[in-house]
């Protein structure tokens, strides 16, 4: 007898063997479904309804095959996309108080208003590395730039230029006009399997087990989360209104439908008849869509409070700690992570990377250790372990794993590296190998302001004024939300003579890191300067 996958876990459907002789057909097909071989299940449900179109174990057995192929995690953050930039009337007020709104702490990411705790929001670019940390959490939109986050330029602009397209509105909820072909391939009769739009929902209100599989199959197959919300309607006044679990579709469906506030009365009514963590989590998410992580949190604790063994409440609060820049409440609740759950990846990632800003680097690679003892292969890891073994003066760890973290790397993730080997080269004094790793950076990456940054100071050790003085302004130009290439460039004038130009950038400077010690001496230097003249 094969073994039996665990829950979740799609396996090789070429290994399953056929029916035995006599066995039920239903039964053949919900085993499959049972044992995740969901590819096999279809194709067995779809030879029976070709000869019994009217086979309801079979068309329920196909469907819920179907929708688990096309499952997607609700509770977990969407990325905004360009018409959720341009067209969002969900925002309470222009300028809200500090640590209430998430999109104002991400503009404010440079500088030391916004709750960073000191650890990573003023450490100079050409003196470290950034550790990566090979986690892409929700609503971070995977991107550099911390202010491009919520942004129209950043939200146009994506990660490598000419071969990313910007997010959209709702990517993953896009109904193609080709979806109807895909489903008369998985029929194979001809026709979609499922039409929507001319179904009898109220016979369907009257089936509450077809009901829910034809939602969910709406939903996740059919990306039409209008017809959901017609089913969900009648479904919802057959049962009385008492159903929570139509409720909380009915709030599934307003999410995807851009109607924030329903869907918010909707998940709220399903929590008076059924509390629920699911839906605890797609309610957070509401509120974090509008702007308002103080009420996603409050209800995060709350439940907390009645789920004690819940890990997934605090992973969400450390979510939205870390994006309203409160970095020592974001680890604390990881911490708590991790004491329910010993192998939370992102927990462990991102406490390792506070301790490496923390200045604690030893620590940080005890913990990169065990995410590589857990099986867990990637370029951020490898270059995490390079810096941290670099940090810890182990110098020969250090090279080693850059050189793993090479051979694992793409197109996306390489300019990291290669500007991680750069810092290190600087630690050892090799300034040919580090301008030649900032400059296959730069070229990997154009947008890579770090680099440009940094091949700026090496030029003007040179004696290469312009091209310093052009690095500068394109690290500058790419990054607004920094201050080191602002602070150099205001530098590189004062040193020229060019005190005007000096004192602009220096404002400039200023405004993206209000308590930067060299920009306020260089500030104060350039005011004495102008009173003396």
């Amino acid at each position: 007898m094969t073994s039996i996958p665990p829950l979740g876990v799609i396996s090789d459907d070429a290994s399953v063997p056929p029916p035995a002789l006599g066995m039920d057909p239903a039964y053949y097909a919900l085993n499959l479904l049972r044992r995740r071989k969901l590819d096999r299940c279809v194709q067995a449900s779809t030879e029976v309804l070709a000869k019994n179109p009217f086979d309801q174990q079979l068309w329920l057995i196909k469907t819920r095959a179907l929708t688990l192929k096309s499952w997607i995690d609700d509770t977990e953050m969407d990325e905004d996309g360009v018409a959720e930039i341009l067209l969002d009337d969900n925002r309470v007020a222009t300028a809200p108080r500090p640590g209430t709104s998430i999109q104002r702490a991400q503009q404010t990411a440079g500088g030391s208003k916004a709750g960073t705790s000191g650890i990573a929001a003023g450490r100079p670019m050409s003196t470290s590395g950034r550790p990566m940390s090979g986690i892409a959490r929700p609503g971070t939109n995977s991107s550099r730039s911390p202010a491009s986050r919520g942004s129209v330029e950043g939200a146009f602009q994506g990660n490598r230029p000419g071969t990313t397209r910007p997010v959209t509105t709702s990517g993953r909820y896009v109904r193609l006009g080709t979806a109807s072909m895909v489903n008369s391939q998985e029929n194979g009769v001809g026709g979609p399997f499922i039409d929507a739009s001319r179904m009898d929902f109220k016979k369907y209100a009257q089936r509450p087990s077809l009901s829910r599989a034809l939602c969910d199959y709406i939903l996740y197959v059919d990306h039409n989360p209008r017809r959901a919300l017609e089913l969900c309607n009648e479904c919802t006044q057959a049962a009385g209104f008492t159903d929570w679990w139509w409720k909380a579709r009915l709030g599934k469906c307003y999410y995807q439908l851009g109607l924030l506030r329903d869907a918010e009365k909707q998940f709220r009514s399903s929590l008076k008849h059924q509390e629920n963590i699911a839906v605890m989590l797609e309610l957070g998410k509401v509120y974090q869509k509008l702007d308002q992580p103080l009420s996603a949190l409050e209800l995060f604790e709350k439940a907390f409070e009645r789920n004690p063994h819940d890990h997934h409440l605090l992973i969400n609060q450390a979510r939205i700690y870390d994006l309203l820049n409160d970095t020592g409440k974001s680890v604390t609740f990881y911490q708590k992570v991790l004491a329910l759950d010993g192998g939370s990846v992102e927990a462990i990632a991102c406490i390792a990377a506070s301790k490496f800003y923390e200045d604690q680097p030893e620590i940080a690679l005890r913990m990169y250790r065990r995410l590589l003892q857990m099986g867990i292969n990637t370029t951020e890891l490898w270059n995490n372990l390079g810096l941290c073994c670099f940090y810890a003066s182990q110098y020969d760890m250090a090279l080693s794993c850059f050189e793993r973290a090479m051979l694992l790397a793409d197109d996306e993730n390489g300019a990291d590296v290669w500007y991680n080997i750069g810092q290190v080269a600087i630690g050892i004094g090799d300034v040919g190998l580090a301008y030649q790793a900032f400059r296959v950076a730069a070229s990997l990456d154009p947008n890579h302001a770090e680099s440009f940054n940094n091949l700026g100071i090496l030029e003007l050790r040179k004696g290469n004024v312009d091209a310093s003085r052009n690095n500068f302004a394109a690290s500058s130009s790419l990054s607004s939300y920094v201050h080191e290439p602002l602070f150099n460039k205001a530098l590189l004038h004062f040193k020229l003579g060019e005190f005007q130009d000096a004192y602009q950038c220096v404002a400039k400077a200023l405004e993206a890191f209000p308590d930067h010690p060299e920009s306020l001496e260089l500030r104060r230097q350039l005011r004495q300067t102008f009173s003396a003249l």
